[in-house]
C-alpha cells in the first residue's frame, strides 16, 4: 500500500472533488440517536394530497414489444420483456430512469405482441398476459389469457407522482395474500401490514419491528391458486401499505423520480420466482463446506481460544466445518489488519485449523478508521473512495473503530480497490470466506448515513437516500469479485447482513442480530421463507439467538431448525452465556450432536437442492404454498416448511412442548423417523420429543444421503445412500461435482437420472431405475445403499434381474447394498 504523510491526507487525484480529512470534516458523533425513527421524512400513506395521478391519454405509439404513452406531465412505457414479464416505467417530465443495481438480464429476445385499440382502451397482449390501458383516465389492468383480471389499478389511485416520489395503488381483493418483501417480521402473509424498505441496523428488534437489515421490494400475490409478482426497482426508501389503511387496496410509494416496475404474470408461483431471478440473477453454487455446520461468537479470541473451540469440536465428535472470527481479531477494529498480540501468527493458526478440516471466515465491516497512520484510510482518501458531503467534505461517522469513513461501493473503482484489499491481509493467510456485517450501513451515532451525502461515479453522483438500500449489495459485490480475482479457481463464500434485490448473486444472508427467545425461533421460519420467495435461497438465522442467554432446550430446538435451513450457524454475543453445543451438559450436547450429524447425512440431498436453486431460482427452504398453491390451508402457514419439494419440516417453537399440530397437504407422507404413512390433506398431532422434530417425506421422493463425517471431505464419498419412498411415482436428477472449484461452470459435473415407478399389479411391484452419470465429472461412487420404504413389507428384491439379499431396518425400510463400480447405473425391483 502507498504511504502518505499526515499533511498529505486531504490530497485527492486531479479532477476529483476535494474531500479533506481531519478536524475540518463534520463528525456525526452527536447527530441523531440509535432510537431515531427510520421513517423520518416519510408521510403516512393515507396522506398524499399533492400526488398527481395519470389523467387522459394524450398520444401513444407502438414500440418494440410495447407502448409509449404520453399524459400531461409524464410519459409511461409498457414493454413485454418475456411472454409473462412486463416492464412498466413512469417518467415524470424532466426525469430519467437511474441505472439498476438489481437487474442483470437486459438481452431479452423480442416478444411478439398484439395491439387492440378501442375507443375506451388499448390492449397489449402476449400469449401469457394482456395489459389493458384505459384511456381516460389512464389506468392499468393485467389479464390472463382467459380474460380474468389478475391485477388492476385502484380507481382512486393507479400511478401517480410528485417531485421526488412516485406511487402505485392497486386493488387488493379480499381473498388475496401477499408474500416476500425480503426480510420482514411477522407471519408469512403480509396482508394488513405496512412496511418500509430502508436497510436498518436494529439490534433490539422484536417480532413487531420494521424495517430491518434486508430491503427487497418484490412480492408474490396469491389468490385462488393463481399468482403474480411485482418488483419495484428502487434502492431508495419504499413504503408498502398492503391493505392496512384501506382494506380494498395496496399502495406503494418510492422516494425517487421514476417508477421502474416489473409485473410477473405467473400464474404458477414457481414461475414467478423463476422469472424474477432470471431478471435479477441467481445464486452461484457455494463451496460444499459452506453447507456444513458453522460455529461463531462475538468473539473467539485470542488464538488459544480459537484452537480450543476447534479441539473440543473434534474431541467431542461434533461435525463442524467453519469457525468465525468476529471484530476482535483486528488491531483496534481496523479492517484488513490482525491484532498482533491476540493473533501473532494468523497464517500458522489457519493452516493448523485447515489440517483439522476447519475453514476460517473473518468479519469485514465497511467502516474504515480515520487514522493518518493507517494505510487503508490513507489510500481511500488519496484515491477518492470515501463518501463525502455535497461540498466535498468527508463524512465521518462512528462505528467500532471510533471515527470512521465509509467507502462508496457504487463506484467501480472503489469496489475493485476494496476487493483487492482482501488478498494480502486475509486470503494470503488462508482465510476461506468473508463475513460482511454492519453494511446497511450502520453508523452508531445516527443509525445510518445522512440522506444528503453523495454517492456514485464522478459526474453522476446522487444523494445517499437515493441508493441507500444497495450499500450492502454493492459491498458484497466488491467482496465477491475480489475473491474471484484472487482465487479464480475457488468458489467464493460471502455472508452478509444487508442486501437488496439481487443479493443472491454474491452472498449468503443471515437474519441479523436476533434474540434467544422462543418468539425469534418461530420468527426465523416466516422470515427465511420470505427471503426465499424474494429470490434469496441461501439464508438462515443465528442458531440459539445472538442476544440474551439461551437455555439448553431452546438451543436443541433451534439446532433442529438449523439442520433444515440452508445456512446453519450458531452465533452469540459478547456478555451472553456460552452457546457451544457442550455448554449445557452431556444431555443437551448429545441431542445437538445428533441433530448436526443428520445435517451431514443429508448433505447430498441439500447440495442437490442448492444446485436446483442455482439453475431455477426457487428457494431451498420454501413455504407449502409454493408447491400447493391451490390449497388454501397453506396460505397462512408460517410455522412449517418444505426443503425442496420432498421434505416437510415442522419445528417446535414452544418451551416444554412434546407434540405439535402438523398440516400435511395432498398425497401420502411418510414419517422420516418411523416410516409411518399418512394421507393428506390432513391435520395431525405429531410427536416431538426433545431428540427430534416432526419431519415427513413425500411419497415418490428419492432422498440421496451420505455418511456422517466431522467435516465435508473427511470421508471419501464412495458409498451413496438412496432413501426411496414408494407409494407414488417419482424421479430425481442427482447433481455431483468437486464441490469446491469453478470447474462446474465449464461443464465439470455429472447428472444422474433416477426414476421410481410402480407396476400395473396394484402397485405391488416397485422399480427404481438409476442411470449412468452423464457429464464430464466422474463421481467416486462405488456402491449404493438403497433404503426402500414400501407400503407393505418387501417379499423379494432383484437387482438387474437377479435376486438380491436385503435386510429390514428398525424403521421398516428394506435395505439393499448395490455395488456400482465406476458409478454405473442399475435397476432395482421390489415385490411386496
Amino acid at each position: 500500500m502507498a504511504t502518505l504523510a499526515p499533511e498529505a491526507l486531504p490530497v485527492r487525484p486531479r479532477g476529483a472533488e476535494p474531500c479533506p480529512s481531519g478536524a475540518s470534516c463534520r463528525s456525526q458523533l452527536t447527530v441523531g440517536s440509535m432510537g431515531e425513527s427510520p421513517w423520518h421524512g416519510g408521510k403516512p400513506l393515507e396522506e398524499e394530497p399533492s400526488m398527481r395521478v395519470l389523467g387522459p391519454l394524450r398520444t401513444y405509439r407502438q414500440e418494440k414489444g410495447g407502448l409509449h404513452l404520453e399524459v400531461e406531465g409524464a410519459h409511461l412505457t409498457i414493454r413485454a420483456l418475456a411472454p409473462d414479464l412486463v416492464q412498466v416505467r413512469l417518467c415524470p417530465a424532466g426525469t430519467q430512469p437511474p441505472p439498476s443495481f438489481a437487474v442483470v438480464k437486459t438481452d431479452w429476445p423480442e416478444v411478439p405482441v398484439r395491439l387492440e385499440e378501442t375507443p375506451a382502451a388499448l390492449r397489449l397482449s402476449t400469449d401469457r398476459v394482456t395489459v389493458e390501458v384505459a384511456r381516460d383516465p389512464v389506468r392499468l389492468r393485467f389479464l390472463d389469457p382467459e380474460g380474468r383480471v389478475v391485477a388492476a389499478d385502484h380507481p382512486e389511485g393507479g400511478l401517480g407522482w410528485e417531485p421526488g416520489r412516485v406511487r402505485w395503488v392497486q386493488v387488493a381483493p379480499a381473498d388475496a395474500h401477499y408474500y416476500g418483501f425480503g426480510q420482514k417480521v411477522g407471519p408469512l402473509d403480509k396482508r394488513g401490514r405496512a412496511m418500509t424498505m430502508w436497510a436498518t441496523d436494529e439490534p433490539l428488534h422484536t417480532p413487531g419491528t420494521d424495517p430491518l437489515y434486508q430491503s427487497i421490494p418484490f412480492f408474490l400475490a396469491l389468490r385462488e391458486g393463481r399468482a403474480y409478482g411485482l418488483f419495484v426497482d428502487s434502492p431508495a426508501r419504499v413504503r408498502y401499505d398492503m391493505a392496512k389503511t384501506h382494506p380494498d387496496r395496496y399502495e406503494i410509494v418510492a422516494e425517487q423520480d421514476v417508477l421502474d416496475a416489473y409485473f410477473f404474470a405467473g400464474p404458477d408461483p414457481r414461475e414467478v420466482i423463476a422469472r424474477y431471478t432470471e431478471l435479477t440473477g441467481r445464486m452461484p453454487l457455494p463451496p460444499r463446506w459452506a453447507l456444513g455446520y458453522q460455529q461463531s461468537r462475538y468473539s473467539y479470541y485470542p488464538e488459544a481460544r480459537v484452537r480450543e473451540i476447534a479441539r473440543e469440536m473434534r474431541r467431542r465428535q461434533i461435525p463442524c466445518d467453519v469457525i468465525y472470527l468476529d471484530i476482535d481479531y483486528m488491531r483496534g477494529y481496523r479492517v484488513f489488519t490482525w491484532d498482533p498480540e491476540r493473533f501473532p501468527d494468523p497464517a500458522g493458526m489457519i493452516r493448523d485449523l485447515r489440517e483439522q478440516g476447519f475453514k476460517v471466515v473473518t468479519i469485514v465491516d465497511p467502516g474504515v478508521k480515520v487514522d493518518a497512520q493507517y494505510p487503508v484510510f490513507q489510500e481511500g482518501v488519496a484515491q477518492g473512495h470515501f463518501i463525502c458531503y455535497p461540498d466535498g467534505e468527508l463524512f465521518i461517522g462512528t462505528v467500532w473503530p471510533g471515527r470512521t469513513a465509509f467507502p462508496d461501493f457504487t463506484r467501480e473503482a472503489t469496489r475493485r480497490w476494496w476487493g483487492d484489499l482482501h488478498k494480502e491481509a486475509l486470503l494470503d493467510k488462508g482465510v476461506a470466506g468473508i463475513w460482511n456485517d454492519m453494511n446497511e450501513p450502520s453508523c452508531m451515532a445516527r443509525n445510518t448515513l445522512p440522506d444528503e451525502v453523495l454517492q456514485g461515479e464522478d459526474g453522476a453522483k446522487v444523494p445517499h437516500a437515493r441508493v441507500h438500500n444497495v450499500y450492502g449489495l454493492t459491498m458484497c459485490q466488491a467482496t465477491y469479485e475480489g475473491l474471484r480475482r484472487h482465487r479464480p479457481d475457488q468458489r467464493p463464500f460471502v455472508l452478509t447482513r444487508s442486501g437488496y434485490a439481487g443479493i443472491q448473486r454474491y452472498a449468503a444472508v443471515w437474519m441479523g442480530d436476533n434474540h434467544s427467545w422462543w418468539e425469534h425461533l418461530w420468527m426465523a421460519m416466516p422470515m427465511c421463507m420470505g427471503m426465499g420467495l424474494s429470490g434469496v435461497p441461501f439464508v438462515g438465522t443465528d442458531v440459539g439467538g445472538f442476544s440474551d442467554d439461551v437455555d439448553g432446550e431452546l438451543l436443541v430446538r433451534w439446532t433442529w431448525l438449523g439442520v433444515f435451513t440452508p445456512f446453519f450457524r450458531n452465533h452469540s454475543s459478547v456478555n451472553t452465556r456460552a452457546q457451544e453445543p457442550w455448554a449445557f451438559g452431556p444431555e443437551v450436547e448429545e441431542r445437538v450432536r445428533e441433530a448436526i450429524r443428520l445435517r451431514y447425512r443429508l448433505l447430498p440431498f441439500l447440495y442437490n437442492e442448492f444446485y436446483r436453486a442455482s439453475v431455477t431460482g426457487l428457494p431451498i427452504m420454501r413455504p407449502l404454498l409454493l408447491e400447493y398453491p391451490g390449497d388454501p390451508e397453506t396460505y397462512r402457514l408460517s410455522d412449517q416448511f418444505l426443503v425442496g419439494r420432498d421434505l416437510l419440516v415442522a419445528p417446535v417453537y414452544q418451551a416444554g412442548a412434546v407434540r405439535r399440530l402438523v398440516y400435511l397437504p395432498r398425497g401420502t407422507w411418510v414419517d422420516f423417523w418411523t416410516g409411518e404413512r399418512h394421507d393428506g390433506p390432513a391435520h395431525i398431532v405429531a410427536p416431538a420429543p426433545l431428540d427430534r422434530i416432526p419431519v415427513y417425506v413425500r411419497a415418490g421422493a428419492i432422498i440421496p444421503m451420505g455418511p456422517v463425517q466431522n467435516y465435508v471431505g473427511e470421508v471419501p464419498e464412495t458409498e451413496l445412500t438412496l432413501a426411496v419412498y414408494a407409494g407414488a411415482d417419482g424421479e430425481l436428477e442427482l447433481y455431483e461435482d468437486d464441490g469446491l472449484t469453478m470447474a462446474y461452470q465449464q461443464g465439470e459435473f455429472a447428472l444422474t437420472r433416477m426414476v421410481l415407478e410402480h407396476g400395473g399389479d396394484g402397485g405391488r411391484t416397485v422399480t427404481l431405475r438409476v442411470g449412468d452419470p452423464a457429464g464430464r465429472y466422474q463421481p467416486p461412487r462405488e456402491a449404493v445403499v438403497v433404503r426402500l420404504y414400501l407400503p407393505a413389507p418387501a417379499q423379494e428384491v432383484q437387482v438387474d434381474g437377479r435376486p438380491a439379499a436385503f435386510t429390514r431396518a428398525e424403521d421398516g425400510a428394506a435395505v439393499v447394498r448395490v455395488p456400482t463400480p465406476g458409478a454405473r447405473g442399475f435397476v432395482l425391483t421390489a415385490r411386496m
